[in-house]
């Protein structure tokens, strides 16, 4: 039997981040795991397969190989084979410490081992000119960052944190739990491999402070709703000396009063009289970079649309242009006077079947159908 995508087993998409993976991962396996649904052999075998997925998916180089070659990729490499749990020499508690912290009871992480911080989104919203064009935008981002004051220990300055004599600094201490030897956070340092004795009065002994930091930010020409853009290393500090997160700033477009987007394209809708319809004129229309003059033929139906090359959305790929497509509506007047009717009345009689030109092919397909 095939075995199955290791993306879809975990139910997240190909650009899912390390920490996505390793949230939707915790969720599942405890969801899953054996001791939590005893006697339940599809639970189990739905526990390895997700731990499966999770050991490659959750090492770069490994999840690298995969996307490239798939299963077949992970032949041989070291990962999962024969049904059995081999993990390329990985510790066993290494991947699923913190995990079964979460179903035993308690959460924490190793001291050891740096912590990647959190990503952060910030939701900005920008007009259609500065979607069309570009723009830069000053952004005030909350964020938590290493107290000043203890440089991110948590200890009061002049004093350090203590190395913890329960788990000996490993932040995590070993029990048996049936066939697995399992690890769980130390209860007195939570994890952390240290002990706080004298706290840091600014940080309250966290080590980390909410302040707010100014970003300059380069919009580039072409975005539009939904949009995302990604600033490396602007998200959340690490913890431990792990490296930061990143920040994704995801694009919302104000509607136009006027312009409407349609791909590259700008469509543009503009009113114009019967009269200048009829008798043809030079119309003003107004464009992203302002008015130009369009040509209208005599006897311009509505509807009509006419083109302005290069006048619409930069690609935000960096070539081409789209163009704007500006749409006539001919107006009707819905108040005449008695001399307008006097004189439109007189327009019809002088005109006679010629008035409606399209309506007369429209009555000859009538009589084609009929007769």
């Amino acid at each position: 039997m095939a075995k199955r995508d290791y993306y879809e087993i975990l139910g997240v998409n190909k650009n899912a981040s390390e920490t996505e993976i390793k949230k939707v991962y915790r969720r599942l396996a405890i969801k899953f795991h054996p001791d939590k649904n005893p006697g339940d052999k599809e639970a189990e075998n739905k526990f390895k397969e997700l731990s499966e997925a999770y050991a490659v998916l959750s090492d770069s180089q490994k999840r690298a190989t995969y996307d490239q070659f798939g299963h077949a990729g992970m032949e041989g490499s070291g990962g999962f084979s024969g049904g059995g749990f081999d993990f390329g020499g990985t510790p066993f508690e290494d991947i699923f410490g913190d995990i079964f912290g979460d179903i035993f009871g308690g959460g924490g992480r190793r001291s050891s081992r740096g912590q990647r911080g959190d990503d952060l989104r910030y939701n900005l919203t920008i007009n259609f000119e500065e979607a069309a064009f570009g723009t830069e935008k000053k952004l005030q981002l909350p964020r938590k960052q290493p107290c000043e004051s203890c440089s991110g220990s948590g200890a009061r300055p002049g004093t350090q944190a203590q190395t913890c004599g329960t788990c000996r600094g490993a932040g995590q201490v070993r029990y048996q739990q049936g066939f697995f030897t399992m690890t769980r956070p130390c209860p007195d340092c939570r994890g952390e491999g240290k002990i706080i004795a004298d706290p840091c009065p600014a940080c309250r002994g966290v080590g980390m402070l909410k302040q707010k930091r100014s970003l300059s930010l380069k919009v580039p020409a072409g975005v539009e709703s939904g949009s995302r853009l990604k600033l490396s290393g602007e998200g959340e500090s690490g913890l431990q000396g792990g490296s930061a997160g990143d920040l994704y700033v995801v694009i919302s477009v104000e509607e136009h009063p006027i312009f409407q987007r349609e791909g590259l394209d700008i469509l543009c809708e503009v009113p114009i009289s019967f009269i200048q319809a009829a008798l043809g004129c030079d119309l003003e229309v107004p464009t992203l970079e302002g008015r130009v003059n369009l040509k209208i033929p005599a006897g311009t139906q509505t509807g009509k649309v006419f083109k302005l090359s290069g006048k619409g959305i930069v690609s935000l790929q960096g070539y081409g242009r789209g163009d704007q497509l500006v749409v006539l509506r001919v107006e009707v007047p819905t108040r005449l006077n008695a001399r307008q009717r006097e004189l439109l009345q007189e327009f019809a009689a002088v005109s006679g079947e010629e008035i409606h030109p399209q309506g007369k092919g429209f009555l000859d397909k009538v009589k084609e159908l009929f007769d």
